[in-house]
């Protein structure tokens, strides 16, 4: 028996408003207030209690944890990336948090092999000679609850190393440069920045990026080195609300791009380095509706600006323009739009263009060979496996023959792969070591199809292990499963594998993700049926997902729990409210389920901005009248709710601590018996803690509850798990 436990009553302070007609009233609006003493009381009150009411998992939650870390490599090391004369990497350390970034000098500029450094060295010796370490990123955060590494940019001439640094959680960075020559750091400091800086191709400015009020990315800077922040030159300020800024240098070096985009519409800046008088032109000016992205290429020893748009279809198509200001109309098609291929970004090189596209559900990664005449060979880079996640990544040179590929499956550990333009190879560079005896062949992967409510064929991926079904009586039996969603921002949550997730897979449960519309894995129908007033098919869609699991014999709905964060946390909270007879569990990570308060204020973070993917409740009756039938906050109601696990973090400025806690409030307050435990990390943002030691207790926390509602807390790991002593992995994503 659990210890009795009483949980925290928040009290109802109820605020009104008129709006459309209606009269909304709102019980806990008061908790919104981050610096009140009695919020932070109350908070800290939730945390003591989910920790009574969860203190019988403390073993499994050590257990796991143990497993995570006996299973990955601590002391590890990158594959290196070539950027002009050096070859840069990262390393970890065992019983460090952060790591380091390192760099060595290119010996051989004809050869873009990259050098394999030592895994066997100890953390004070060199992995490679002539190892440079830039950034040690644990003296960094040394003194420090949180710490996150914003960005880092080394300038064109290779001396000067621009990082940003976020140490409280609220994602507003500070910018430093480090002179690589003598390790000292120069006094310019730039605050405030959102993300990192880019250098110019003279290595003499840094442009930077900078939020509003309302945290919407709405200011690009130049900064001058060897000036104040003060002195900065603002280069652009998008004063509509609904649109972001960001800005880049492509790959050529030539362009600073700064981009200005929202949800369905987009608009580029260009300033030319070989033409700098003629300042920062625009592209092709915004038309609602039509988004697109600018490249520098050179096709056929010609100068073009390669351009990924959506004039021509919704899935978009590839055209080509001369550098200069041209009409998205006049663009010459050079991958046209086809509606069974999602074209969703491209990169130029000097030989070649990498394009990265989805078709059935599926990533792909397609290259069409550049030659003196032009555009040549178009295809796929083919992969064994039916259902795998490929990408590239670390391809900065624009003269590289290589292109860097990143590849995994729900059951083979992330793999880094070159692939040789010029001979068509694709070699193996490394894959992430899982210790203690993992064997891919164990597990085995599945493709499902659900069908919704409306007839349409919703994808399900799916990994357990093979033993884990099987029954020597009954043939193939149910298992407990976590089905995860997401559903928003044509967002792909494809095929991934986890090392923590072992600890489920390993102890007989199934992992499933349910791909509803929403997100883009079936193209940019698929997201357009998941958002505005079409919301409701994300919802319904992962519904249809874990009936199927249920009818088809996969799990049962006493051991199937469901996890969704961010937008996945609006998901959760809708399903929790329309089916709550389908699970045990519910785990919502940072979520959004006070939607419609949050879409009312526009002087919230990001409200302006959401305004295309949600509406715009506050000036449209129909909006807000669509949005209130299924926010999760507003259609909290007498019914036998699952668990639920909420977890937030007080600094997130995303999605704001005060909706999941009250949401908890109002469920509990209106039904007593309700089983729901609020978690705040207390010093984190939106992605939760930093650091991989503590990221790992906090998902075992996770993973410890959900095995708990699944019934398995006391089922022994089947897989090897043993004390880790070894040197040498990379970079965990749990999950």
């Amino acid at each position: 028996m659990q210890p009795a436990a009483v949980p925290p009553v928040a009290d109802r302070r109820p605020t009104t408003r008129e709006i459309h007609g209606h009269t909304r009233v709102d019980d806990y609006e008061w908790l919104r207030d981050k610096d009140s003493p009695e919020v932070l009381a109350h908070l800290e009150a939730e945390n003591a209690y989910t920790q009574e009411r969860t203190a019988h998992l403390a073993d499994l939650r050590q257990s796991i944890f143990e497993e995570i870390k006996a299973r990955t490599r601590e002391t590890d090391l990158s594959v290196p990336t070539r950027n002009r004369g050096h070859w840069y990497y990262g390393r970890t350390f065992a019983g460090k948090e952060y790591g380091a970034t390192c760099r060595v000098p290119v010996a051989d500029p004809d050869d873009w092999t990259p050098p394999t450094p030592a895994e066997d060295c100890a953390p004070d010796e060199p992995a490679l000679p002539g190892e440079e370490v830039l950034l040690d990123l644990d003296a960094l955060a040394e003194g420090h609850d949180f710490f996150s590494l914003g960005g880092s940019s080394i300038s064109p001439d290779g001396t000067l190393l621009a990082y940003s640094t976020d140490t409280v959680g609220d994602e507003r960075y500070t910018v430093r440069v480090k002179d690589l020559g003598t390790g000292g750091l120069l006094d310019d400091e730039i605050t405030g920045v959102i993300g990192g800086a880019t250098w110019d191709r003279d290595g003499e400015n840094l442009y930077y990026t900078t939020v509003d009020d309302s945290w919407r990315a709405d200011k690009i800077w130049r900064h001058r080195l060897g000036t104040a922040q003060a002195d900065d030159e603002l280069v652009h300020h998008e004063t509509d609300g609904r649109f972001w800024v960001g800005v880049g240098r492509t790959r050529t070096d030539r362009f600073i791009v700064v981009a200005a985009g929202s949800k369905v519409t987009s608009e580029y800046r260009y300033l030319d380095a070989d033409h700098p008088e003629l300042g920062l032109q625009v592209f092709a000016e915004r038309v609602e509706g039509i988004e697109y992205s600018l490249d520098h290429a050179v096709i056929a020893g010609d100068d073009r600006f390669l351009v990924l748009h959506n004039a021509a279809g919704a899935d978009f198509e590839i055209g080509t323009a001369p550098v200069e200001p041209t009409p998205i109309a006049d663009l010459v098609p050079l991958v046209p739009h086809d509606p069974e291929v999602r074209l969703e970004d491209v990169d130029a090189f000097a030989g070649h263009l990498v394009v990265h596209q989805r078709s059935n559900g599926l990533t792909q990664l397609r290259i069409i060979e550049l030659g003196a005449d032009g555009p040549g060979e178009d295809y796929l880079v083919e992969f064994s496996k039916p259902l795998y996640t490929v990408g590239s990544g670390g391809n900065p040179g624009f003269a590289q023959p290589t292109v860097r590929i990143g590849w995994t499956t729900m059951a083979v550990p992330s793999s880094v792969y070159d692939y040789d333009v010029r001979t068509r190879e694709l070699t193996l560079l490394k894959q992430a070591p899982v210790l203690g005896g993992y064997d891919p062949a164990d597990y085995q992967e599945h493709r499902l199809w659900a069908t919704a409510e409306d007839g349409e064929r919703i994808p399900i991926s799916i990994v357990c292990r093979r033993d884990s079904r099987e029954d020597e009586t009954m043939g193939t039996r149910p298992i407990p499963t976590l089905l995860y969603g997401y559903g928003a921002y044509e967002a792909s949550m494809d095929p991934y594998f986890s090392v923590a997730r072992l600890s489920l897979l390993d102890r007989g449960a199934a992992f499933a993700i349910a791909h509803v519309r929403g997100g883009g894995e079936m193209g940019r129908r698929w997201y357009d049926d998941g958002k505005l007033m079409s919301k409701q098919n994300s919802f319904s869609d992962f519904v249809a997902c874990a009936r199927h699991l249920v009818d088809t014999g996969w799990t049962t709905p006493d051991t199937l729990v469901a996890e969704g964060a961010s937008a996945g946390g609006l998901l959760m909270g809708a399903v929790a409210n329309q089916a709550p007879e389908m699970f045990a569990g519910v785990v919502a990570g940072v979520p959004f389920v006070d939607a419609l308060t949050t879409m009312l204020d526009a002087t919230l973070p990001l409200t302006v901005t959401e305004y295309d993917e949600w509406g715009n409740p506050e000036e449209d009756p129909a909006v807000y009248e669509y949005m209130a039938s299924y926010a999760p906050y507003d259609n909290v109601a007498e019914r036998p709710y699952p668990p639920i696990l909420a977890e937030t973090s007080l600094n997130d400025t995303r999605v704001l601590y005060v909706e999941p806690a009250k949401w908890v409030a109002r469920i509990r307050a209106t039904n007593p018996d309700a089983d729901v435990l609020l978690r705040t990390e207390m010093s984190a943002g939106h992605g939760g803690v930093s650091g991989r030691y503590k990221a790992w207790h906090d998902r075992a926390f996770s993973l410890a509850w959900m095995l708990d509602r699944m019934g398995l807390a006391g089922q022994p790991s089947a897989g090897a798990t043993a004390p880790n002593t070894s040197r040498g992995d990379g970079v965990l994503r749990t999950g």
